[in-house]
């Protein structure tokens, strides 16, 4: 009855061992995660180039809700760009703590844009003011754009 007993676990535990490991061999490593490997240079670059395009698409949808003139628009969209590329240098600096970083993008932020301040009107201003706090929806203008044309070329 021991004997019994003992072949019944022993089997058990090797069919549950099998059932768990014994078939990848054959099916190949369906389940196994990926390892992590480095992006090549060009992937980098790659990435680089991609990131920098959609910035300026980003920035050139922004600025077609400005009510500035070109000249305007112009400084913005320089100031905007250097601002990005500050942006990228702040967040490599260390704080202590969360409110630390964000008293000081809020200064950076202020000082970064009185030049322009003084260019733009008041609306203007708080519309700038909320694209660099992430508030700006871009898909929303599109929106607007596109309801707009529509409108034109149905005028016509």
């Amino acid at each position: 009855m021991k004997k019994l007993f003992t072949l019944t676990l022993l089997f058990l535990v090797i069919s549950s061992t099998y059932g768990q490991f014994g078939r990848q061999g054959r099916r190949g490593n369906m389940n196994r995660i990926p390892q992590n490997t480095e992006p090549t240079e060009a992937q980098i670059e790659a990435r680089k180039k991609e990131m920098e395009e959609r910035r300026e698409e980003y920035i050139a949808n922004f600025l077609g809700t400005l009510e500035a003139d070109e000249f305007q628009k112009e400084i913005v969209k320089q100031s905007l760009n250097s601002f990005y590329d500050e942006l990228k240098k702040f967040y490599d600096i260390k704080f202590e703590s969360q409110v630390e970083r964000k008293d000081a993008l809020d200064k950076m932020i202020e000082k970064h844009f009185e030049e322009v301040k003084l260019l733009v009107s008041e609306t203007d201003m708080q519309k700038i003011n909320d694209f660099t706090k992430g508030k700006f929806d871009e898909k929303k203008e599109k929106k607007k754009k596109r309801k707009w044309k529509k409108k034109k070329k149905d005028k016509n």
